[in-house]
């Protein structure tokens, strides 16, 4: 099963033909979707005692499996927050995985930990952090939210404790009401209250907003007040593509002693584009920060970067992870990842972005980000000029919410599902204010503005 004979070799030039086929494409397939029944009858039985063998194996995978899943890379996949991996960042994850690299200590993998904090250092530098700014690229957004929260949390003990204070009954921090369901998730591993404030029509959490709730739970009692240790600012929501009142959140919280997190999963890769960037002024001010690289920094599933202000509160959360043969992991000496979020093993999974950043040059990121924020701007603009369809809001990054005037919940569905089963796009509705509307989410540099007058001619 390990050694590399000849039904490995044939293997392997069989892989690397559907890898090749599959990058080779000009525009990939969407595909679909298929229900358990319908995969069951199709693939058949593949684990069994003796093997069905690779070459079977991938001929299942490749005409059956693969085939029921969307392509999240489809210029016309809109949905939800999709992916562009460029062909150099997937290429390169092929080698992260055959290279059987360990990534959660400088001792076993130093080369992967330089190369990818050097991606590190990019995103700090592009949100104004300072040079000891750092981190470690973990899962996903909801596991770079928790870790945050979790360094958070600790500095605030730790602060309470040097001042000989008592530490609170419940633990509480503050986010806006069109924050990301990861931090109600977070809440309730940390078994923390979460405290979501009305945000008003455009959206946004503001620093008066943000203000007025730390007073209203201020006057719940000194032990209200103390066990607050954090507020989160969305930079980019999901539903909208909104970025919190960036300055005047840091500017009351820094009054006040509290960790600012900003969760920038999908939105702050939006930094990479001069245009974008006054956006989120305030964000050199924050204490921590995650942006996905697989949502618009094209990078393929799955790597968030978590980035700190200053690490060594998170060293002091996370690690150094206690056991004897951890003991030659020494913190002081090396950058290890492991100590900077939870979990201790963990893939190189931010060695994909740094192959392509360090093939394409971070100018080419910048223009990609501009383009994709251009077709933005003219999904809004034939929106606007057709009277069958109504903007919800003005795209801020790039994401369009729109309605079709007349339509009901059940017309937005038997649209969405006609246009995946006839694989031409993915563009699932959504709920907001209890209506159904229609949502783009453009993450992907090969959607044109045609791609998007195609799809909106399919609503007349």
């Amino acid at each position: 099963m390990h050694r590399f004979d000849a039904e490995t070799a044939e293997l392997m030039r069989a892989v690397f033909e559907v890898t090749r086929l599959r990058l080779g494409f000009d525009q990939v397939p969407l595909d679909g979707s298929a229900s358990p029944a319908e995969l069951s009858a199709r693939a058949g039985e593949t684990i069994t005692a003796e093997g069905i063998g690779g070459a079977h194996a991938l001929k299942i995978f490749d005409e059956v499996l693969s085939r029921a899943c969307v392509s999240a890379d489809h210029p016309r996949n809109l949905a939800f927050i999709p992916a562009a991996p460029t062909r150099a960042a997937v290429l390169f994850d092929l080698v992260v995985g055959a290279s059987s690299i360990y990534g959660g200590s400088w001792l076993e993998g130093a080369g992967a930990v330089h190369a990818e904090n050097e991606v590190l250092r990019w995103l700090a530098d592009l949100a104004g952090l300072p040079a000891q700014a750092g981190g470690v690229f973990v899962p996903g957004g909801t596991v770079g939210n928790l870790s945050a929260l979790v360094t958070a949390r600790h500095a605030a003990r730790a602060r309470l404790a040097a001042a000989g204070r008592p530490m609170p009954s419940r633990w509480r921090f503050v986010c806006g009401a069109e924050a990301h369901s990861s931090l109600y998730q977070a809440a309730a591993v940390l078994d923390a209250e979460i405290v979501a404030v009305p945000t008003g029509a455009d959206g946004r959490l503001t620093g008066p907003r943000l203000a007025a709730a730390l007073d209203e739970l201020a006057a719940g009692g000194a032990e209200v007040a103390a066990g607050i240790f954090a507020v989160v600012a969305t930079a980019g929501t999901t539903q909208f593509g909104i970025v919190d009142d960036l300055r005047g959140i840091t500017d009351v919280a820094r009054a006040r002693d509290l960790w600012v997190h900003a969760d920038g999963a999908y939105g702050l890769a939006a930094l990479a584009a001069p245009s974008a960037r006054p956006r989120f002024d305030g964000i050199a001010e924050v204490d921590s920060f995650i942006v996905d690289p697989h949502k618009w920094l094209f990078a393929p599933f799955d790597a968030c970067a978590l980035v700190y202000r200053d690490p060594a509160l998170a060293l002091a959360a996370h690690g150094p992870q206690r056991a004897g043969y951890l003991d030659v992991l020494d913190p002081a000496a090396n950058w290890n990842p492991s100590d900077y979020a939870i979990g201790l093993s963990r893939r190189a999974r931010g060695l994909p972005l740094w192959f392509s950043l360090a093939t394409h040059g971070t100018r080419a990121y910048a223009d990609a980000v501009e383009t994709t924020l251009a077709t933005t701007r003219s999904a809004a603009a034939q929106i606007a000029a057709r009277p069958e369809l109504e903007l919800v809001r003005p795209p801020e990054l790039s994401i369009v919410v729109f309605r079709r005037r007349g339509w009901t919940d059940t017309d937005y569905h038997r649209w969405s599902d006609a246009l995946l089963r006839a694989e031409f796009a993915f563009v699932p509705p959504t709920r907001h204010d209890g209506e159904t509307v229609a949502r783009f989410a453009v993450v992907n540099p090969r959607t044109t503005p045609d791609d998007i007058k195609a799809i909106l001619a399919t609503m007349e």
